[in-house]
């Protein structure tokens, strides 16, 4: 059991964020297996208020990353704190995204609130949060990298991926291979002794 903790939590370590992909397609099946993981999240109600959205059309990724970088645009011209830029500036990123496009696959992750043909669901951000998690531990396990996204606002998404009002999207994560010599930010991640508590 300390064994099996242990190796999965090295494997974890080892998970980097990348913003530069090949354009190399993934086996969609693997999508498929990460996705059926992520939707065994434990939820509010048992009511999974969750919708796992696979963009593969090279149409559809193109409008998507034209309507994210309008927004993301916004966001570094206009809408940041300095105090936020500044927090940012070591990993390197601006308002440019162009993994949306290139990357073979992006998933966008939708929180279903209640609507016509769904109830009222518990702790939606909660269990949606769980579920994006084990999404990217799925993919990793697999041997495909990811990024988390988050463009504000998102509300552009129900119309690019056909999705009711009810729905509201949380996190778009482009997934696919590293690109050939992509390097990534040399970041800490903070010990154990300073995150485990016990009492």
């Amino acid at each position: 059991m300390s064994r099996t903790a242990r190796d999965f939590a090295d494997r974890m370590a080892a998970r980097r964020s990348v913003r530069h992909f090949s354009a190399e397609p993934v086996p969609l099946d693997v999508i498929d297996e990460a996705v059926r993981a992520a939707a065994s999240a434990p939820s509010g109600a048992n009511l999974q208020p969750w919708r796992f959205v696979v963009v593969t059309d090279p149409e559809r990724k193109r409008r998507l990353r034209q309507a994210a970088e309008a927004e993301e645009w916004e966001f570094y011209h206009r809408r940041a704190s300095e105090e936020w830029l500044s927090a940012i500036a070591p990993i390197g990123t601006d308002w440019e995204k162009p993994f949306l496009e290139i990357a073979p696959v992006v998933i966008v992750v939708f929180e279903v609130h209640q609507g016509p043909h769904t109830p009222k669901p518990y702790y939606v951000k909660e269990s949606v949060g769980i579920a994006t998690g084990m999404l990217i531990t799925a993919l990793h396990l697999a041997g495909l990298a990811t990024l988390t996204h988050t463009p504000s606002p998102m509300r552009f998404l129900n119309e690019i991926c056909d999705r009711p009002a009810e729905e509201r999207a949380c996190v778009v994560m482009p997934v696919g291979y590293p690109a050939d010599g992509v390097t990534v930010p040399q970041l800490e991640r903070k010990p154990l002794s300073e995150v485990l508590v016990r009492r």
